[in-house]
């Protein structure tokens, strides 16, 4: 809506709406009565000054250490232990555990003898801590993983404001101009002092048997920035200078005066390096100036890859020489990576049994299972990775290659495809890449109900190079050959489903799950037609372990089948158009929601048959009405509420519903009743199906229409609105089709964007799966020439080293035979069989190549350089011009006017990522191979969210909404600290938690805070989900909002301007919600006295609008009101009064003639245009007075229009017959804001307040 979204955006979260769910969480998650208590530290350094930290006596031990290695007088230490009244402290038990602790306990730091693991992870943390441990090559996480432009945009407005005061922001700014892809590009931020030239293991490594014996670890090799050389023995005492040399081996001590030896590397640095110390404090002030949520590393996440990445040539990307780099491996996982084999499968069971009783119980299970899915996590896309590139072999290398399966790092893998024939009859290779989607959404669904008793596997799914892998922890017994006559599963299907297990074991976990599921109990038979009761489908297996422990396999079939999208193929026998596959579930969501709807049905139905009594309503009617409320009155208002109420929970109580998932799966009933059953079990499963395609598609349609949501941005915000409703993405194609109304314009394009990409997604993977991994960039950038480039060349050809091809004769090189024409053939076909969706026209000349492009590379992990693609021949030509001229091509659309600093950094940031205009000139070619940098696995994870963070946060949310505000805000606290302590800092969740909070703490009028939160989210967003991510995008609006209403307008049009530029990238110019955004920058930009580019971003704002409502709607109506309101303060009169005469009509013809719109409307006109006459015989009188006395000036200087002559001249006439805002205009300075709130209070389908 033309004035929407000037309160806070809120990026997408589930949100729980029905209060009652939430009622009892103030009392369980009010923080617990723990004891705070002031631990004193005292270092080993008698010098070092005691450090005192407030703790909880609920922390354990081995946090209060991590807190200590930490602290910046505490970095050198990382072999100690704690003591307390000289008795040591076991590393994992609370505080409050430890005898005679009292309320200001001090714990001693004492260091203990080195091994071998600790000396190498002393080694890698001191390397870090210096600055030597170089760049990092990360073979699962691409180029700047993690990166963030926050920073950027910071200290381009910090320039900016050093430069030139008074200029504004967002100065000649370019509605029009496509941003730059460069502009994704972080700021190069200098190179860290070197504090040692090198740290690496010594060449004399491993100690020999009898050095061992003695007390040597490892041998270190140490070159300072003094050129010296100096061989190092890690001892169990510590570190010390030994007398090797390159080609000699003495690892004994050197003697005086040469001798230097300490605890701690370092303290031994400084020893025998003179520039050390100097250096190393150069170090921690670089590091110190940056923003540490942007430098921190990323523990507990998987980090955002950005899609479009510096050249490999980039000072962000400079590959340095380092030679501890390939002993990584080793310096962190020991011999035999020893130290990293963990049995995976028990340490989530355990961790699913602790204790949850208490919240401290809860947070730190919370917090454990947390840490282990992102360890699991990582582990399980590495494996992946090397199993894609054929670095690991199978267990079974005799099978074809989808069947093969693979064990690596105690995780077991194998191919998302059906390479054992067990979804032929489902539609093969399809259906079993659908079903490992669904399992991975069905085992995060199971995790997060935390259901006691019940296990799962932890599960990951990557998609690489065109082919999907499986990672699923290994459950005890999954391999165990079964016996003659017994079967491996103990509930579900066996063999297909010929046979059918129900073991008893099992019931009970089941049920409980099927009753969160909304599963409903049901027969089903095997082969013999023996009948067996089932608690869920029998797809789903129930597996006892050989721990003794329940686990639920195949949990891809919770919901049951939409049959009626199944049954709209026309032609079964023409595989062109019918759908891939028969694993077309419905989605939970929408089983909730209907559930929802059938509840309110029966409850309805329930209290209208034992409702409140008609007498008693109209007792109580009839005094309201009177206005007698006499205690009797009000009792019986009581009375009657708590009985309504009362009645409403009985029928809530009652109401049961449930589904069949296996209905339409083929079962075969056998009795007239079960028959009847299974029958009555089909009609509810297809009116589920029905009532998607009835109400939910055509609420959505008209939310949107009405713009009560907001527009989705990209594939990615589109699925999640779609996801959220219970919408499955192949409806996309439907939801296009009903999109015939103009408003609906942006949803049609981007369901028909997102179908492409899909479709594209499919295609690519085909070539790409059968290829070696480097001829992979070959045919990504052949592909994307066939699909974006054809315009500039139509018959691009594939570039392949043919001396490479002869050694990969089973490889499939069909791809260099793809043409414009094939691919859009292909791609055609896969919409109409996944979609049913024709494409139409010539959909292959995209308007936003850019945004087709962004969405290729976020779907199948492209890492492209970030440079300006020239699409068609036209761009070519122009391309050399524009990096010739880099001030034409700032992101921003800025052309002149820039401030010098800003200049500056614009260079700085071409320099970080260089242009190759020789490289350009030659080009044939869209797109060539060493554009794609990096290919980068997608990751799906089935770790479950915070149940008790989001308890608080939903509690503290109730508290405000009832009143209650000072509970509510400790609630808000509390759930802050919930989400940092179970999430850590850099998460996705703790970004949205900030979000969140910070609307929270702007509706409570506390702005400093919600400035700080904002700042923190967009900041963890680009981190965790991506620098132009839509999240990302609405958390720099919100900080904008903030800024402004502190005061800041300013700032807060430099982070309005970059979240522009990112919406541009996003989806382009011209989305429905972007038109607030513009209207909010006019407003602030009236605030800084920009009043000329206030009336710009005015006039765009307005003709956004129209194009997307229509000039005849009441929201043109009201941005025509505030254009006028922006022209009058702009000196131009006669624009202010036609402008306020189109509003005026609007209103009048859409609201009439007594609304109080167009009353207001009528009334502003009526003054404008009193001041506009008046003006106007100022200016005649003016001229006239200057020809009498012989001075001539142009005609244009009395029209009004903004000429400095003018402004001088009308500034001076008539300040004694107007309002506020007209003598503003007049020359006044104060008037003027309380005048911008009246068209925000007169507009009826206003639902945010202005930015005023």
């Amino acid at each position: 809506m033309a004035t929407k979204a000037e309160e806070p955006t809120s990026a997408p979260a589930n949100k729980n709406t029905e209060a009652g769910e939430h009622e009892a969480v103030p009392e369980e998650t009010d923080p617990v009565a723990d004891a705070l208590v002031t631990l004193t530290i005292v270092l080993p350094d008698p010098d070092a000054e005691k450090i005192q930290i407030p703790v909880s006596t609920q922390e354990q031990v081995h946090e209060i250490r991590q807190s200590i290695i930490d602290l910046p007088s505490a970095l050198r230490y990382t072999c100690f232990h704690l003591e307390h009244n000289g008795q040591k402290i076991n590393d994992f038990v609370p505080l409050s555990e430890i005898p005679d602790l009292g309320t200001e306990p001090e714990f001693r730091v004492v260091q203990d003898p080195y091994t071998e693991k600790e000396a190498r992870i002393h080694l890698v943390r001191i390397r870090e801590l210096i600055g030597a441990a170089g760049d990092r090559t990360d073979t699962t996480q691409g180029v700047l993983s993690g990166a963030s432009l926050f920073e950027t945009v910071t200290h381009d407005a910090q320039q900016q404001a050093n430069a030139e005061q008074a200029q504004s922001p967002v100065k000649d700014y370019d509605f029009a101009a496509a941003p730059s892809l460069t502009s994704l590009v972080p700021m190069f931020t200098g190179t860290p002092p070197k504090t040692v030239k090198t740290i690496s293991l010594s060449p004399w490594n491993p100690p020999p048997p009898h050095l061992r014996q003695r007390g040597h670890l490892l041998y270190l090799l140490v070159g300072t920035n003094e050129g010296e050389q100096y061989q190092i023995t890690a001892h169990v005492s510590g570190f010390f200078v030994n007398k090797s040399s390159n080609a000699k081996f003495d690892p004994f001590p050197k003697p005086a005066p040469k001798a230097a030896a300490a605890h701690s590397l370092l303290d031994l640095l400084p020893q025998i390096s003179a520039s050390f110390a100097e250096t190393f404090a150069q170090l921690q002030e670089h590091s110190n100036s940056r923003d540490p949520l942007a430098t921190f590393q990323i523990s507990n996440a998987i980090p955002a890859s950005p899609w479009a990445v510096p050249a490999p040539t980039s000072s962000l990307c400079t590959h340095v020489p380092d030679a501890t780099r390939p002993q990584e491996p080793y310096l962190l996982s020991g011999v035999d990576n020893q130290d990293t084999l963990r049995d995976w499968n028990e340490e989530f069971t355990s961790a699913k049994e602790l204790p949850k009783e208490s919240v401290q119980d809860r947070v730190f299970r919370e917090r454990l299972i947390n840490k282990l899915f992102a360890d699991y996590n990582d582990a399980a896309v590495r494996g992946a990775v090397m199993i894609a590139r054929d670095e690991i072999p199978p267990l079974n290398p005799t099978e074809c290659r989808d069947a093969q399966i693979f064990v690596y790092n105690n995780i077991f893998f194998s191919f998302g495809a059906d390479g054992v024939g067990t979804f032929t009859s489902e539609g093969g290779d399809d259906a079993a890449r659908v079903a490992t989607g669904k399992d991975i959404a069905g085992v995060q669904l199971v995790n997060q109900l935390d259901i006691d008793g019940l296990y799962t596997p932890a599960t990951v799914l990557v998609d690489y190079l065109g082919k999907r892998i499986v990672a699923q922890s290994i459950v005890p017994g999954i391999f165990r050959q079964p016996e003659p006559g017994e079967s491996q599963i103990d509930y579900g299907a066996l063999d297909g489903k010929d046979a059918v297990a129900a073991d008893e074991r099992f019931t009970e976990v089941f049920a409980t799950l099927s009753k969160s599921l909304r599963v409903k109990k049901h027969p089903v038979w095997d082969k013999e037609g023996k009948r067996f009761d089932l608690e869920g489908s029998v797809e789903t297996k129930g597996l006892m372990g050989t721990d003794g422990r329940k686990y639920a396999l195949d949990l891809y079939r919770i919901t049951p089948l939409d049959i009626n999208w199944l049954e709209e193929d026309d032609d079964e026998d023409d595989e062109s158009t019918t759908y891939p596959h028969r694993m077309t579930v419905l989605r939970p969501e929408l089983i909730d929601i209907y559930a929802r709807f059938k509840m309110r049905q029966f409850v309805n139905e329930e209290l209208a048959r034992n409702g409140v009594s008609n007498d008693n309503k109209a007792k109580v009617e009839d005094a309201a009405e009177e206005g007698e409320e006499s205690a009797e009155a009000k009792a019986a208002k009581q009375k009657e509420d708590e009985e309504a109420k009362a009645k409403t929970q009985e029928a809530v109580s009652k109401f049961k519903f449930a589904l069949n998932p296996d209905a339409f799966s083929g079962q075969q009933p056998k009795t007239d009743e079960e028959k009847a059953e299974w029958a009555e079990d089909e009609k509810n499963v297809r009116a589920v199906g029905q009532y998607l395609r009835d109400n939910i598609i055509p609420e959505l349609l008209k939310e949107l229409t009405e713009s009560d949501i907001s527009f989705p941005m990209d594939g990615q915000s589109l699925s999640r609105l779609l996801h959220k409703r219970g919408i499955n993405v192949r409806y996309l194609g439907t939801i296009a089709w009903l999109c015939t109304d103009d408003r609906l314009a942006c949803l049609r394009e981007l369901c028909i964007q997102d179908m492409i990409t899909r479709s594209f997604k499919h295609v690519a993977a085909k070539y790409l799966r059968a290829l070696p991994v480097f001829a992979t960039t070959a045919c990504v950038a052949h592909l994307l020439n066939c699909l974006l480039g054809h315009q500039l060349n139509n018959k691009p050809a594939a570039v392949v080293d043919e001396s490479l091809k002869g050694l990969y004769p089973d490889a499939d090189w069909s791809f260099e035979k793809v043409t414009p024409e094939s691919l859009r053939e292909e791609i055609e076909a896969q919409a109409l069989k996944r979609f049913r969706h024709e494409l139409e026209g010539k959909w292959y000349n995209f308007t936003r190549p850019n945004q087709q492009l962004r969405e290729v590379c976020l779907r199948l992990g492209i890492q492209l350089e970030a440079r300006d693609y020239s699409y068609t021949a036209a761009q070519s030509t122009e391309e050399p011009q524009a990096e010739n001229k880099p001030e034409t091509t700032k992101t921003s659309g800025q052309a002149n006017g820039q401030a010098d600093g800003k200049k500056k950094k614009k260079s700085k940031a071409r320099e970080a990522s260089p242009a190759k205009p020789a490289a350009s000139a030659a080009r044939t070619t869209t797109f060539i191979p060493d554009d794609i940098v990096d290919i980068v696995p997608v990751v799906k994870h089935s770790c479950p969210r915070s149940a008790l963070a989001e308890e608080a946060l939903e509690a503290g949310r109730l508290s405000l909404m009832q009143g209650q505000k000072k509970l509510g805000q400790e609630l808000l606290l509390e759930s802050l600290s919930l989400h940092e302590q179970i999430y850590g800092i850099l998460h996705p969740e703790v970004a949205r938690v900030y979000n969140t909070l910070s609307m929270l703490y702007y509706n409570l009028d506390d702005k400093e805070a919600a400035v700080e939160l904002a700042r923190k989210a967009i900041v963890v967003a680009e981190r965790t989900v991506g620098v132009d991510s839509a999240e990302t995008l609405l958390n720099y609006l919100n900080l904008s909002l903030f800024l402004h209403q502190t005061g800041d307008s300013k700032n807060a049009l430099v982070y309005t301007k970059h979240a522009l530029k990112l919406w541009k990238i996003i989806y382009g110019p011209d989305h429905p919600d972007s038109i607030t955004t513009l209207n909010n920058a006019a407003v602030m930009l009236q605030h800084v006295k920009g009043y000329h580019e206030s009336r710009l971003w005015f006039e765009e704002s307005l003709r956004v609008c129209e194009s997307v409502f229509g000039k005849q709607s009441v929201n043109s109506a009201t941005l025509l009101f505030q254009l006028a309101q922006a022209l009058a303060l702009d000196h131009d009169s006669k624009a202010a009064v036609n402008r306020m005469r189109e509003s005026y009509n609007v209103f009048h013809a859409e609201l009439g003639p007594e609304d109080k719109n167009t009353k207001e409307a009528e009334t502003w006109l009526e003054q404008l245009t009193q001041n506009a006459v008046s003006i106007a015989k100022h200016a005649k009188d003016a001229q006239a007075k200057r020809i009498r006395s012989g001075i001539r000036f142009p005609t244009s200087a009395s029209s009004g229009v903004v000429e400095p002559a003018a402004v001088r001249t009308a500034s001076q006439v008539d300040s004694r017959s107007v309002d506020e805002l007209i003598k503003f205009i007049e020359g006044g300075d104060q008037q003027s804001k309380p005048s911008k709130k009246r068209p925000a209070q007169g507009n009826p389908k206003r639902r945010g307040r202005a930015a005023n």
